[in-house]
């Protein structure tokens, strides 16, 4: 396969000038993140009209060419699941890339399942098959061999085609709006994820009181910054059920900490008195700035059973408007919904919004009312459930009663 391996800053400035004037950027990327605190880039695949390339972020000392040619307006940046290559981009540009297209998230607004894989859509769109065979590569070993870059550039090599053929699809249902909606909320989503603390998605922390998630904040910004600074995952600096627990104790003596199994590990000694002090700092807060506990649905078991039925309803209507279901929303997002159609909740979710309100929203709401009743009307076919007018199925019901016999 004929394509460019870019290995120093000149020839990727050189590369990036050659494409310039290219409509659509296909890219892809090959990462590790088991062992570092952000995702290492070990390679990037590029597609451009007729130009195919693998840069090596191993050799290549400044990327910044290619992630600001991607940033520039007035092209379309192409991808395949793309969260990660989102990232790479923005954290070095502090901007997004421009145009950004994901074939994935346009399988899942066409019908096709989401989320796919790349492999899943090529089989599926075009009738072809990928190698499998590097999917367990160790990206940061050099030199690559030559199976490994054509494994690598196959990630690209179809990207335009697939978005051809999602586009047409979706013009076809009229849901461009919907798509592009969707992928600028996407976007937001992933750099508010990025801006934010992310203590609150430490596990096990349901049920905690607000002084116990103060803890949890606290230990958290400290392991987040040991973390990024030795350059490791932060769940190897301090786990999360160690955090929880420390919470639950609300005690910032370090012989107490210490006590706790787990916390005694010789790597973590020298840091004890630092969770200490963090310990501390949380125990001292004004209850009025301690976090509140989120409301959680999950602890209404109404709202579960609901949650659970009317999903079963929104995945068939889903299927009936050819949308992933999926993509539309989650059993969680349901129960939100359901929260607050009943005004249990002023927080208005995602289900309430936007397109997926329009595809959803009258039928929850009708269910809910008791407008609507699901029914069983071919348990073979691929659309068993059907919707009924409560007013049509009484009416049903009552032509099937059996009429008394008048000659007994």
């Amino acid at each position: 396969m004929k394509h460019q391996y870019i290995s120093n800053t000149g020839e990727l400035e050189k590369f990036c000038e050659s494409i310039a004037d290219k409509q659509i950027v296909a890219f892809d990327t090959e990462f590790v993140s088991e062992d570092t605190y952000a995702p290492q880039l070990c390679l990037v695949q590029v597609a451009a009209g007729d130009h195919l390339a693998v840069i090596d972020p191993l050799a290549v000392d400044d990327l910044s060419p290619f992630w600001q040619l991607l940033t520039d307006g007035g092209r379309t940046t192409l991808v395949h699941a793309g969260r990660e290559e989102f990232r790479f981009c923005r954290r070095d540009t502090g901007k997004r890339p421009s145009g950004w297209f994901d074939v994935q998230i346009a399988a899942g607004m066409v019908g096709l399942e989401y989320p796919a894989a790349y492999g899943a859509l090529i089989s599926k769109l075009l009738d072809k098959t990928l190698p499998k065979g590097e999917t367990r590569t160790n990206w940061r070993r050099r030199p690559l061999s030559d199976r490994q870059i054509e494994y690598a550039l196959q990630d690209v090599l179809y990207l335009e085609k697939l978005r051809e053929l999602l586009l047409h699809r979706i013009d076809k249902l009229e849901r461009r709006s919907w798509y592009e909606c969707e992928l600028e909320d996407w976007q937001r989503d992933l750099e508010l994820f990025d801006d934010k603390e992310q203590w609150r998605r430490v596990s096990g922390i349901n049920g905690l009181s607000s002084r116990a998630l103060a803890i949890v904040r606290e230990v958290w910004r400290w392991r987040n910054a040991e973390a990024r600074e030795r350059d490791r995952p932060p769940k190897r600096v301090l786990r999360d059920d160690l955090i929880v627990e420390l919470a639950r104790r609300q005690s910032a003596e370090v012989k107490h900490i210490q006590s706790v199994r787990g916390l005694d590990h010789r790597h973590l000694k020298r840091s004890l008195p630092i969770i200490a002090e963090a310990v501390q700092r949380a125990l001292e807060l004004p209850s009025s700035e301690c976090p509140r506990p989120p409301a959680n649905s999950r602890n209404r078991p109404h709202l579960n059973l609901l949650g659970q039925f009317l999903n079963a309803g929104l995945a068939s209507v889903c299927r009936g408007a050819k949308i992933a279901p999926s993509i539309v929303g989650t059993v969680q997002d349901v129960r939100d919904l359901i929260a607050y159609r009943l005004k249990i909740s002023d927080k208005e979710p995602s289900l309430a919004r936007g397109w997926r309100a329009q595809v959803v929203g009258p039928v929850i709401d009708d269910l809910l009312a008791g407008r609507l009743a699901i029914g069983v009307t071919d348990p073979l076919s691929d659309q068993p459930l059907s919707f009924v007018k409560t007013a049509q199925l009484d009416q049903n019901i009552a032509d099937r009663k059996p009429t008394s016999d008048s000659g007994k």
